[in-house]
């Protein structure tokens, strides 16, 4: 029988390190894709991952209701980013992505394996070993959570009501934009090319002065205003064509829709908090600043945004999560003491408010 001494144990586990340095220097071990991998390695390899999601998602709290009216974004950014890999309803999985080891699944037929905060994870944190990155900023989760949203709905979607949220009324644009239509087209996937915006969550840009726009598509590019969803199109496009963009939806004329009549208490708080801040938080007043006719071009114009929209901002801002002009700064300290309660009623006020600037259209 053989006995073997704690010595000769402790010998040999100190070698291992080095035996395992020697295996990879001397290039025997097939790195290539083609090669594919051991069963047992494919194995040990799907099973940390799963093991890993399920763990870390244990921390991650998801809202009570998935963003349903921030699909059309995500789905944009689905198209952009994620569909040359996964596929898409009526676009299959590229040949090449599917030489990718692992492989790329086709995410229909899997989204229903994982709960909704894996799936939040998988989107925001990406997956090691794989070709999965992580979300182009760690600072939004609103928008990973309306992934997930896009995600939920994806088995459902034909590819009629998939090109209707991805692509809108522009052709689907992949690479670099090195024209001005490829550029607009890049915007008018989510903005429509008239800047009226295609959804809840997307903002208008009709009407908007030239100098806002411009400087919010420069925070963009530079990464001071963090967006996943918005950085990828910036970057795609030539920075010769922000200006012109800027210029394009700023001389787009503005429709504003009509507006029915509200007097709920909601809408008055609203107005209130509009008009005249609240002193007790040094709440200031946002008309004085928003409601100017002859206001700071860097200063948006935020009548009749949609609502979901502007509460999105103002908590992006309360939260210190909204970067973009130089006047930011200002916004993030506005918005510091709002309650859920105070941006709930200034979303319902601002979205039904009518006081159109010069060039828009009522």
């Amino acid at each position: 029988m053989i006995r073997i001494k704690p010595k000769h144990l402790i010998t040999g586990l100190a070698a291992l390190p080095f035996a395992a340095v020697l295996f990879a220097w001397s290039g025997i071990f097939d790195v290539s894709a083609s090669s594919g991998h051991w069963k047992i390695t494919e194995w040990f390899l799907h099973f940390a991952m799963r093991s890993s999601v399920r763990t870390h998602a244990l921390a991650v709290k998801a809202p009570d209701e998935l963003p349903r009216h921030a699909l059309k974004p995500a789905a944009g950014h689905f198209a952009r980013g994620c569909a040359i890999c996964h596929g898409a309803p009526g676009e299959p999985r590229s040949p090449a992505a599917l030489r990718i080891l692992p492989p790329p699944p086709d995410l229909a037929g899997i989204v229903d394996e994982w709960t909704d905060p894996q799936l939040f994870q998988i989107v925001k944190h990406g997956v090691k070993y794989t070709g999965m990155p992580a979300w182009p900023t760690q600072e939004r989760d609103d928008e990973v959570w309306a992934m997930v949203a896009f995600l939920r709905e994806l088995p459902g979607l034909d590819a009629e009501r998939y090109r209707e949220l991805a692509y809108g009324d522009a052709e689907p644009a992949l690479g670099r934009a090195y024209g001005f239509e490829e550029a607009l087209a890049e915007c008018s996937r989510c903005h429509g090319r008239d800047g009226q915006a295609g959804g809840e969550s997307v903002p208008v840009l009709a009407g908007q002065s030239e100098t806002y726009l411009l400087a919010s598509l420069s925070a963009y590019l530079e990464g001071s205003r963090p967006s996943g969803i918005m950085e990828i199109p910036a970057r795609a496009v030539e920075p010769e064509f922000l200006p012109e963009l800027a210029r394009h939806f700023a001389a787009q004329p503005r429709i504003v829709p009509a507006r029915t009549e509200d007097d709920s208490a909601l809408h008055r708080r609203g107005e209130t908090i509009a008009r005249n801040g609240i002193s007790q938080t040094r709440v200031p007043a946002c008309l004085e600043c928003h409601g100017r006719t002859e206001r700071n071009p860097l200063y948006p114009n935020i009548a009749g945004q949609h609502e979901n929209y502007i509460a999105g901002q103002l908590e992006l801002f309360r939260d210190g999560m909204r970067g973009g002009t130089r006047y930011n700064h200002l916004m993030r300290n506005a918005a510091k003491n709002l309650t859920d309660g105070d941006i709930e009623a200034l979303a319902a006020y601002f979205s039904r408010l009518q006081a159109p600037p010069e060039n828009e259209t009522p």
